[in-house]
């Protein structure tokens, strides 16, 4: 079973996002803040990260992007970006990161499990 790990400050939008990939087989984890799901990835090695870009808590999303792409162990975590944000800079600022793909909220949950599931099965 592939592992996925929503990392979300805003707990209605991780809500949306668990329900949406209940639909499929996947182990689902959630972290509120940056901190919290960097120390949850390097504990699970998850297959998936749905990460917000904009959290609380001294990390963001790129950042926690940058120490997942950069961690041996973790490297091979495909990262999804997901932001309200959706100019050209964020997206570049995204795959600087190292980001697999950028998804603007709002999005719908087809949109969001056509991605994971391209990129992780």
């Amino acid at each position: 079973m592939k592992k996925v790990l929503i990392v979300e400050d805003q707990h209605e939008v991780r809500e949306v996002i668990r329900v949406s990939l209940e639909l499929e087989d996947f182990e689902i984890h959630e972290a509120a803040d940056g901190p919290s799901g960097l120390q949850l990835a390097a504990r699970l090695k998850p297959d998936l990260m749905l990460l917000d870009v904009m959290m609380p808590g001294g990390l963001d999303g790129l950042q926690v992007c940058q120490r997942i792409k950069a961690d041996p162990l973790l490297r091979r975590t495909r990262v999804v970006m997901l932001t309200a944000r959706n100019q050209d800079a964020d997206r570049k600022a995204a795959t600087q990161a190292g980001a697999d793909h950028y998804l603007a909220k709002p999005f719908s949950p087809i949109e969001l499990l056509s991605v994971v599931n391209r990129l992780i099965r």
